[in-house]
């Protein structure tokens, strides 16, 4: 797995298919693909908004649970995600319950992915690496 972070609109997709050598069409769009689209694709961009539609679904998500299905069913997805952990602290609880799954989630993946970059102003620093 890798897993790949940063601000929006920072030049992370590009990133991603740069370096993976992957078309746009390798990637699942997180903001309207289903489960058997993250399970199949090699890449999933808008990761994070993934993470919120499953949880207008769900109401909760257990993050471990989740990364630990993702690991399993797609052990060399590419994911691409925004940072949500920056800034003002949402009002809305919904809001705060996204950040935080989302956070917890890609904590999780970043445990396991064989490497970790994270995007700012599309340049990749990578964060670890095995």
């Amino acid at each position: 797995m890798l897993l790949i972070i940063g601000g929006a609109y920072q030049g992370k997709l590009d990133f991603a298919l740069e370096l993976t050598g992957y078309e746009r069409a390798d990637f699942a769009d997180g903001a309207s693909c289903g489960q058997e689209e993250l399970y199949s694709a090699k890449g999933i961009h808008h990761f994070h908004e993934y993470i919120r539609r499953l949880l207008e679904q769900e109401n909760a998500v257990d993050a471990d649970a989740f990364a630990e299905e993702i690991r399993k069913r797609n052990p060399d997805l590419v994911i691409v995600t925004n940072e949500l952990g920056y800034g003002i602290v949402p009002v809305d609880p919904k809001d705060r319950l996204w950040r935080e799954t989302a956070g917890r989630v890609c904590t999780r993946l970043a445990g396991e992915a064989k490497q970790v970059y994270r995007v700012v102003c599309g340049l990749g620093m990578p964060l670890t690496g095995r």
